[in-house]
C-alpha cells in the first residue's frame, strides 16, 4: 500500500491540468503576455512557459542580420536596444562551421540574402513584410501545403526553420530522449504570431503535446532553437523580460546559465 501512495504521489508530482483558459497581460492593443505553467512537469526548473501573443495588424516584424549589418554576433537584449525592437528571439539555428552568421535555411531580408537555399527537411517558412496590404503581413508558410513559388513573391523578408506540426496540426516530430531549453515561432488561428519560450528542458515532441494541451488554437508551429541560445527578451513599459535556455543533453546539462548567449540572427518587432 505504502509503495502504491508513492507511485501516485510522484504521478501526480508530474502532471498538472492543463488550464481551460489562459490569463493574457494586455501590454497595448495586439499584444498580449501570459506566462503559463505546463501541466507537463519538467525534472528542472519552474515548468513554466513564457508566451508573447503578437498580432500583425499592429506590429510589423524586423529580421536583424550580423551579416547584412555588418556586425559581430550579439545577445537578444542587445539586438533589440540598438535597433529599437519592442521584442526579439532567435531567427533560427546557424551554422556551426565556416560562416557561423548563415542560417541553417533559408533566409531573405529584402535585397540582403544569408542563405539562398531552402532547407529540404525545415519545410516552414516565416514571411513576411509584404508590400500587398490584402495579404496577412505575416505568416508561416508550409511548403507541403502551399505554394512556395507563389509566397515567394508575396513577401520581402523570409527566415526557415524545422516544421513541428503538419498541415492538419499533427505532431511530427520524432520521439527521441534528448531535452532542452528551446525557443518557438507559433501562428494561431486568428493569424496571430506568438513567440514561445521554456527554459524547463522537455524532448521536442513532448513539448509539442504540451502545448496541444493549452487553448492557443495553434495551426503552424515552427522550431527556432534549443539549450542556451535559446533567446527571448521584451522591453516594454508594461513588462521586462530577459529569457535565456540552459539545459541542453550532451552539451549543457544543468541550468546553471545566467546570461544571453550571442546569437548572429534575430527576429523583431515594431510598433506599425
Amino acid at each position: 500500500m505504502y509503495r502504491i501512495l508513492i507511485l501516485i504521489a510522484i504521478i501526480l508530482s508530474a502532471s498538472f491540468s492543463p488550464p481551460s483558459n489562459i490569463q493574457w497581460t494586455e501590454l497595448e492593443r495586439g499584444l498580449n503576455y501570459a506566462s503559463v505553467l505546463s501541466p507537463v512537469k519538467s525534472s528542472i526548473a519552474d515548468s513554466k512557459i513564457d508566451i508573447l501573443k503578437i498580432d500583425p495588424a499592429y506590429f510589423k516584424f524586423d529580421l536583424v542580420c550580423a551579416g547584412q549589418k555588418k556586425s559581430a554576433n550579439k545577445t537578444a537584449k542587445q539586438w533589440a536596444d540598438e535597433n529599437k525592437l519592442i521584442a526579439c528571439i532567435n531567427s533560427s539555428m546557424f551554422k556551426t562551421e565556416g560562416d557561423y552568421n548563415i542560417s541553417m535555411g533559408y533566409m531573405k531580408n529584402g535585397t540582403y540574402v544569408n542563405n539562398p537555399n531552402p532547407n529540404p527537411s525545415y519545410k516552414n517558412i516565416f514571411a513576411f513584410n509584404s508590400s500587398d496590404t490584402s495579404l496577412p503581413q505575416a505568416h508561416i508558410i508550409d511548403l507541403s501545403c502551399e505554394d512556395w513559388p507563389v509566397k515567394k513573391k508575396q513577401y520581402n523578408s523570409f527566415s526557415q526553420s524545422i516544421r513541428m506540426m503538419d498541415c492538419t496540426g499533427k505532431n511530427i516530430w520524432q520521439l527521441q530522449e534528448k531535452k532542452w531549453s528551446m525557443v518557438l515561432l507559433g501562428e494561431d488561428k486568428e493569424g496571430n504570431i506568438l513567440f514561445i519560450f521554456v527554459r524547463s528542458p522537455y524532448r521536442v515532441h513532448d513539448f509539442i503535446d504540451i502545448l496541444h494541451q493549452l487553448p492557443l488554437s495553434l495551426v503552424r508551429l515552427m522550431y527556432l532553437e534549443g539549450g542556451p541560445e535559446s533567446s527571448l527578451y521584451v522591453n516594454h513599459s508594461k513588462l521586462k523580460l530577459e529569457k535565456f535556455g540552459s539545459y541542453e543533453t550532451n552539451f549543457t546539462e544543468n541550468d546553471n546559465n545566467d546570461r544571453f548567449w550571442e546569437i548572429p540572427n534575430v527576429i523583431g518587432i515594431r510598433r506599425r
